[in-house]
């Protein structure tokens, strides 16, 4: 496996050979180009930066390796220990940092880590930072400190309570509402910190819990990514017992993923427009996902009379077009909850209590607030091409080919039809062309799939 270098970070998978995976060696020098960028950011400034990490196995080590060249940099450091990635987001701002890391593999593998890296804001890098960071560590042009400035070292371990504090200072979480709800929940936190996040934020809602896989061992009992097929012992539980609903995170615990009480999905996409559609129904404001989320979120903006805008695909590029347009409510549709009133990241903490608040006005089963929404239905498949293929010339053929209809090229090219839409974008690390397609029935959604992927090799 690559070590995969981009603008947001380094992730790869622990062991192996330098450069090849992800070392100690790999780290350090990550680490030390993050630091030198933060430091030529801010001249003749006393650099802190705040670090967490999830419960992954390889987290201590690369903790202590993080740590210490950001020492040896001259920085001093902020430890929050085993967090959450809108936690360490959150402490950011809060210490007033110069930046922040947190190591995460996201919904990847245990044998994955990364390190992702944020601003002062404590929001994912620029692309043009990002790049910045990626030209250090081509030239390994370092300047350590001298050992009369070497960085301070504190550890925090208070972060994940400030977090809650400050979630249930929000005016709009209806906290009386859900404590009288007497909800029960199961919580699926796959062994990382997810387990010790969720729970104590239930607790203060008086909502009663059975765990699951909540002991942050970094062992994770399945695939740590909160899809459908990788719930279904949650589920199981859930349809063998008396539950208003089930919870799942993925090992960072920026991603939410919510159980019905029958046990059947609520759907990933559908978390985003449950808590917009409580959101827009305190608040009136515009709305922003990314182009390959559903298209529930645009239809239920509408109802209350407000505009939908599309992003390019990733956190930082949603937030940016959220600032543009000033939304109070946007995000994901893989389960990614962005409330900027709170702090510019997706969060599961939050989205838990928003989506709590919104089930206990509504007093009704989690099913039936599904119901709700319009159903649609998702497909996602990819084509390999042959690397002589020019992924950049076959789009623009796409993109010309489907003039007539309703089309987005900010992030691949997006064909938007009456009923349905689908979306093609390429790897950034492998030759070929990711389709997405949504419509009214999975079946349509389907062969909308198979059809663009016919009409793309005809392209060829």
């Amino acid at each position: 496996m690559s070590l995969i270098k981009s603008i947001s970070g380094i992730r790869g998978t622990i062991g192996g050979r330098p450069a090849d995976n992800l070392t100690p060696i790999d780290a350090v020098l990550f680490a030390a180009a993050y630091g030198r960028f933060i430091s030529e950011k801010n001249p003749n400034t006393p650099i802190q930066v705040v670090i967490g990490r999830d419960a992954r196995l390889s987290g201590d080590m690369l903790n202590r390796l993080v740590t210490a060249t950001l020492q040896g940099m001259g920085i001093h450091v902020i430890d929050c220990g085993l967090s959450t990635t809108p936690t360490v987001e959150m402490m950011v701002s809060h210490f007033e940092a110069h930046g922040g890391i947190i190591l995460t593999a996201s919904h990847n593998p245990k044998q994955w880590n990364a390190l992702k890296l944020l601003n002062e804001n404590g929001e994912f890098l620029s692309a043009e930072d990002g790049e910045k960071i990626l030209k250090i560590i081509e030239k390994q042009d370092f300047e350590f400190a001298e050992v009369n400035d070497l960085g301070s070292y504190k550890a925090f371990y208070d972060a994940i309570t400030l977090h809650i504090d400050k979630i249930l200072a929000l005016d709009i979480i209806n906290i009386s509402a859900i404590q009288n709800a007497n909800f029960k929940v199961a919580i699926d936190a796959v062994n990382s910190t997810g387990g010790i996040s969720i729970p104590p934020l239930l607790d203060r809602l008086n909502v009663k819990y059975e765990k699951l896989y909540c002991e942050p061992t970094g062992h994770f009992p399945h695939n740590p990514e909160p899809l459908k097929e990788n719930l279904t012992e949650i589920s199981e539980l859930i349809k063998n017992g008396d539950f208003d609903l089930g919870i799942a995170v993925d090992p960072d615990v920026d991603r939410l993923a919510i159980i019905s009480e029958n046990g059947e999905m609520f759907g990933e996409e559908y978390t985003l427009v449950a808590v917009a559609d409580y959101v827009l129904s305190k608040t009136k404001s515009d709305t922003v996902s990314n182009l390959s989320s559903s298209r529930a979120l645009r239809d239920v903006t509408e109802k209350h009379g407000q505009n939908y805008y599309p992003a390019a695909v990733g956190e930082v590029n949603v937030v940016t077009k959220m600032k543009e347009k000033n939304a109070k409510i946007g995000g994901e549709g893989n389960g990614g909850i962005i409330f900027p009133e709170l702090h510019a990241g997706r969060d599961a903490i939050l989205g838990v209590a928003l989506f709590l608040s919104h089930l206990a006005e509504k007093n009704m089963k989690t099913s039936e607030l599904r119901a709700t929404y319009p159903s649609y239905f998702m497909s996602k498949n990819k084509i390999q091409l042959t690397p002589e293929v020019s992924v950049d010339e076959l789009l623009k053929k796409v993109e010309k080919h489907y003039a007539s209809e309703d089309v987005n090229t900010i992030d691949g090219v997006k064909i938007d039809f009456e009923k349905e839409w689908v979306h093609l974008r390429k790897s950034n690390t492998e030759p070929i062309i990711r389709i997405y397609t949504e419509s009214y029935s999975q079946k349509r959604a389907d062969e909308l799939a198979q059809e663009m992927i016919k009409n793309v090799r005809n392209l060829i």
